[in-house]
């Protein structure tokens, strides 16, 4: 049996939410940079993640993305503790379930629901070796409290809250609309206990002048007895990672640029697309166009066509196929266009995929797109590393993460040479490019993060190979200086319209 956590050190916060989407994740990260910055050593923590995004830890293990960047909010190292259960859909019904960094099975809903009381000893290893490290521990909810279907062994809300004697704030997102409704009835529907935990409300994503909302938050005052420690404003211009494909739905363009681009790159928006953070740097590049694309008429323009990391990489190549994608790809590529694959986009430019373990899905085998000579194999083991890779044109280094199930074969050129995995000395072959440099793949994530590379490789769409063989022009932004002047921009505004002083009285601090 699992108990409350004793003898901790760390104070905790957790932030919930009336739903996904409303903005917990970035809020977290927002009060983590502002605690570090008030000299307090704090750590993020998420009991269970859904989402493809993922991130892997500097000794390999494999985490949510949103909890990866809240660390680096944090100013610490990524650890597989702040998120000990990631579970990653690979189809409508079914999760591969990753504990502690690593496989641990593939589960149905209702299978992985009987789990979750086992599953909360592991999270619990995990939030006591965290406490007894850091001074503030603050906590990320999944979905909403509200979801009563789901309170039996809960691991996500007020379990966790429960399990680690932790002070809640409730998150709504006013641009949805219905905000009041959802607040309130999110506490109608708590225990008379977890009501007990709650401690203020934080009302996200607002536009307008607060002064109109005052009416608003004395009702909610009066009717829940629960203060509204903030109101933040909708946040337009600060570019953070999204956590999962909900940011992506219903929108074929998005991530757009400055008006003024000279270089348009159009990302195949994959049913069970993962990892799209890849593309984050681009936004940053007041020359490009990134866009994420549903319809394969749309790639007409591009410069460059991405095919991105996926959880199943067999039946979205067979949804791609089922579009139209693969046509006009390879139009693309005929026309002089460049074709890049990441992970599993890789895999689909290759001339065949197969799943003899049904690792992915009972779809066994498709044939690939053939715009590389190689052929993948997806294995039962899954390689998760942080990795150091040497670019075979141009001899660059490049930092990134690998997260597959695949191996991949052929006679094309390798992308890079691996020569670094998880600290460790290596020599593995990765990815392969065509012999016009217009096609290549690389099983790498992050790779467009190093400015170098990435200002190479823009260059070389500007003069016509994507390999970046022609001469950088140096026009790029860097990116890890932006993203720690968004994170600051980001910090700022949260701190500007929440009673931060409230919060650390909550929390004890």
């Amino acid at each position: 049996m699992v108990t409350k956590s004793t003898g901790k050190k760390a104070r905790s916060l957790m932030l919930q939410g009336t739903g996904s989407h409303v903005g917990k994740s970035i809020l977290c990260a927002a009060l983590l940079r502002i605690m570090r910055d008030k000299g307090m050593k704090v750590a993020p923590f998420k009991a269970q993640n859904m989402a493809l995004n993922s991130a892997v830890t500097p000794d390999g293990g494999e985490i949510g993305r949103a909890q990866f960047v809240q660390a680096q909010a944090a100013g610490v190292v990524p650890s597989v503790d702040m998120n000990p259960i990631l579970l990653k859909p690979t189809g409508d019904s079914v999760s591969q379930v990753i504990i502690h960094g690593k496989v641990f099975a593939s589960m149905g809903a209702v299978e992985y629901h009987g789990f979750k009381k086992e599953a909360a000893r592991f999270v619990m290893e995990s939030y006591e070796r965290l406490a007894s490290d850091y001074d503030v521990i603050v906590i990320e909810g999944a979905g909403s409290p509200a979801e009563v279907n789901l309170r039996e062994n809960d691991i996500a809300n007020m379990g966790v809250a429960e399990l680690t004697d932790s002070p809640v704030v409730i998150v709504g997102d006013i641009d949805r609309g219905g905000v009041f409704a959802s607040l309130v009835g999110t506490m109608e529907l708590l225990s008379p206990a977890e009501r007990d935990r709650v401690k203020g409300f934080i009302i996200n994503k607002f536009r307008g002048d607060v002064r109109l909302l005052k009416g608003g938050l004395d009702f909610l005052t009066q009717r829940t007895g629960v203060p509204v420690v903030g109101v933040v404003p909708y946040m337009t211009d600060i570019n953070l990672p999204d956590e999962d494909g909900v940011a992506l739905q219903g929108v074929g363009y998005t991530r757009e640029g400055a008006v003024s681009h000279d270089l348009d790159i159009a990302v195949v928006k994959l049913p069970r697309i993962s990892n799209f953070t890849d593309f984050d740097p681009f936004r940053h590049e007041p020359s490009v166009r990134i866009r994420f694309v549903d319809n394969a008429k749309d790639l007409a323009g591009a410069d460059a066509v991405i095919l991105p990391g996926t959880k199943n990489t067999i039946e979205d190549l067979l949804w791609l196929k089922s579009k139209g994608f693969d046509k006009r790809i390879k139009e693309h590529r005929e026309a002089g266009g460049a074709v890049v694959g990441i992970c599993g986009g890789f895999q689909m430019l290759g001339e065949k995929v197969s799943d003899p373990y049904s690792v992915e899905s009972g779809a066994g085998v498709s044939e690939g797109l053939s715009m590389l000579r190689c052929s993948t194999i997806l294995e039962r083991d899954k390689k998760t590393h942080s990795v150091s890779a040497i670019v075979s044109q141009g001899a660059m280094r490049i930092e990134g993460y690998e997260i597959h199930m695949g191996e991949t074969t052929g006679i094309d050129a390798s992308f890079s040479m691996i020569d670094r995995r998880d600290e460790r000395k290596a020599s593995v072959d990765d990815g392969a490019v065509s012999g016009d440099g217009l096609v290549w793949g690389t099983y790498i994530h992050g790779i467009f993060d190093n400015d170098v590379f990435r200002d190479t490789f823009l260059s070389g769409l500007r003069a016509g190979n994507s390999s970046g063989t022609g001469a950088s022009m140096r026009t790029v932004r860097p990116f890890a200086d932006m993203r720690e002047r968004a994170m600051d921009a980001l910090a700022s505004m949260v701190k500007a319209s929440v009673d931060i002083d409230s919060l650390l009285k909550i929390i004890g601090r």
